[in-house]
C-alpha cells in the first residue's frame, strides 16, 4: 500500500504558520513536478487551503522523506516547522484521507467546502499525472466514502453559524422565505452575511438604515436595495417582514410601543426581529406582543451550539462508518497483492502443460476431435486440482498481514518470476472440467497412448 500524509492543519499550527506552507493554484503543478521527482515517490497530490496544507504521496519501496520535500521547496532549516507538521503512513495515511473528505477533520464539522477542495486537488494532480495508479483508488474510494457519509448520516443538515441560523428560524415562522422583504438596521458584517442567507434562501426586497447614510447606501447598492434615512426608521419598518439590527446604540432602538405600531400598520402580518446587537437593540418585552418574533445573539448562538452537538453525535457514526471502510479498503489492497502471484502460477503451469503436450504429441499420432477434446479435459483438470490448493491459500493470505511471507513461499515452490504479471483480477475458481467428461475421456486417452 505505502501511503504517506504530512501537513499542517487548524488543529496542528496557527495560521501565520499555515500560511507559510501555502501554495498559490498556479503553483500547483511546479509544486507537484518537484514532489514526484523525489527519489521513491510514485505518486503525489498537495491540498492547499485556508485551514490546512497536506501532502498525499504513494512510495513503491515503502520509504518517502516528505520533510525533505517541504524542507527543499519551502526554504525551511531542519525543524524550523517539525512541531506543526503531523505525519501518517499506511492504513493512518488511508484513514486520515477518508476523514478529510469526509469532512470530519474539519473546523466545522460537515461542512462541504473542503470535499470540493479536495476533489480540485484530485483533478489537478490527475491532469498531471502526478496520480494514477493506487493513490488514484484511494483518492476514488474517499470520495465515496464522503458520499456514504452524507446520506447516511445528518453530519451536514445542521446550521452552525449565526447567519444560517436566521434563515432556519426564519423558514420556521413564515414557512418560505420566497418574496419577503428585510430591513438591515446598521451596516455592519454580519447585517450584509445575515442579508446574503436570507436572499440565497428566496427573500427579495431590501432595505437599509444607518446614521451615516452613506454607509447605507453602499450596502444597499450590493443588494440592489433601498437606503432609507435614519430618520425615517420608524415609519418604514413595518414595510419589512424580517428586521437585522446592529447599530451599537447604548439602549434599545425597538420597544413594545413600536412593535404595536408596526403590527397596527401590518393589519398583524408577523413580523421577524434579529438582534446581533451587544449592547442589544431590541427590548425582549417585544416578544409579548402576538405576531412579532425576536432572537438576540444569545438565543442564535444557543441554536448553533445545540446543532454543532448534533453534529458531533453524528460525527461519532461516521468515524465508525471511515474505520470500517479503512477495514474493506486494506482487504481490497492485499487482495490485489496476490493477483500477481496467482496470475503468474496459472500462466506457469499452463505454459508447463501446454510444453508435456507439445513434447508427447508425436508419440500420440493422430488423434479425432474427441480424442483432442479428451486430451485437453484431462490435463486442464490435473493442473487445475494442482492450483487449486495454493490459489485457496494466497486467497485467504490476502486477509492476513503475513500475506507477502506466502507469497514469497508459493513464488519459491513454483519458481515463479520475481516480477509483476501482467494485471489481472484471477477467476473465482479455476475452471473445473465436468467431472463425468473427464473419467469419460480418460480411458480413451489410455488406449491411444497403448497403441
Amino acid at each position: 500500500m505505502n501511503f504517506f500524509v504530512l501537513g499542517v492543519n487548524h488543529k496542528t499550527a496557527p495560521v501565520e504558520v499555515r500560511e507559510k506552507f501555502a501554495i498559490p493554484e498556479s503553483r500547483l503543478p511546479e509544486a507537484l513536478g518537484k514532489l514526484t521527482s523525489m527519489d521513491g515517490i510514485e505518486e503525489g497530490m498537495i491540498v492547499s487551503t485556508c485551514n490546512r496544507v497536506e501532502i498525499f504521496a504513494r512510495s513503491q519501496n515503502g520509504h518517502c522523506d516528505l520533510q525533505k520535500f517541504v524542507r527543499e521547496y519551502f526554504g525551511f532549516s531542519a525543524g524550523e516547522y517539525e512541531p506543526y507538521i503531523f505525519e501518517h503512513q499506511q492504513l493512518e495515511a488511508v484513514k486520515h484521507v477518508f476523514r478529510v473528505a469526509s469532512s470530519l477533520d474539519s473546523m466545522v464539522v460537515g461542512e462541504s467546502q473542503i470535499l470540493g477542495q479536495v476533489k480540485e486537488a484530485y483533478a489537478t494532480a490527475r491532469a498531471l499525472g502526478t496520480v494514477n495508479s493506487q493513490l488514484d483508488q484511494l483518492l476514488t474510494r474517499a470520495f465515496a466514502v464522503a458520499k456514504k457519509v452524507r446520506n447516511e448520516t445528518t453530519i451536514a443538515t445542521s446550521s452552525v453559524s449565526i447567519a444560517s441560523v436566521a434563515v432556519e428560524l426564519a423558514e420556521k415562522i413564515f414557512g418560505s422565505l420566497s418574496g419577503k422583504s428585510v430591513y438591515l438596521v446598521g451596516a455592519g458584517k454580519m447585517c450584509e452575511l445575515a442579508a446574503r442567507h436570507l436572499i440565497a434562501h428566496g427573500a427579495k426586497k431590501i432595505y437599509v438604515g444607518n446614521r451615516t447614510y452613506d454607509r447605507a447606501a453602499a450596502l444597499a447598492e450590493k443588494f440592489d436595495g433601498e437606503a432609507i434615512p435614519f430618520e425615517r426608521l420608524y415609519d418604514t419598518a413595518p414595510w419589512a417582514d424580517i428586521i437585522i439590527s446592529s447599530t451599537g446604540a447604548p439602549h434599545a432602538i425597538f420597544r413594545k410601543e413600536h412593535g404595536e405600531k408596526f403590527l397596527h400598520a401590518r393589519k398583524n402580518r408577523p413580523m421577524f426581529f434579529i438582534d446581533i446587537a451587544v449592547p442589544r437593540d431590541i427590548d425582549p418585552a417585544l416578544n409579548d406582543l402576538d405576531g412579532i418574533f425576536v432572537y438576540n445573539i444569545d438565543d442564535l448562538q444557543q441554536v448553533v451550539q445545540s446543532h454543532i452537538g448534533d453534529r458531533r453525535k453524528e460525527a461519532v457514526r461516521a468515524e465508525v462508518m471511515v474505520d470500517e471502510e479503512v477495514r474493506k479498503f486494506e482487504q481490497r489492497a492485499q487482495t490485489a497483492e496476490v493477483v500477481p502471484t496467482i496470475v503468474s502460477l496459472q500462466q506457469h503451469l499452463e505454459n508447463l502443460r501446454q510444453a508435456e503436450l507439445d513434447r508427447v504429441r508425436g508419440r500420440l499420432g493422430s488423434l479425432t476431435p474427441d480424442q483432442e477434446m479428451a486430451v485437453e479435459a484431462l490435463t486442464k483438470g490435473i493442473i487445475n486440482k494442482i492450483m487449486h490448493t495454493p490459489i485457496t491459500t494466497l486467497k485467504s493470505a490476502a486477509r492476513d498481514p503475513e500475506s507477502t511471507t506466502v507469497v514469497d513461499v508459493v513464488r519459491k515452490l513454483f519458481n515463479l518470476r520475481a516480477e509483476k504479471a501482467p494485471e489481472a483480477v484471477p477467476p473465482t475458481a479455476p475452471p473445473q472440467a465436468p467431472a463425468a467428461e473427464t473419467a469419460a475421456a480418460s480411458p480413451s486417452l489410455t488406449n491411444q497412448i497403448r497403441k
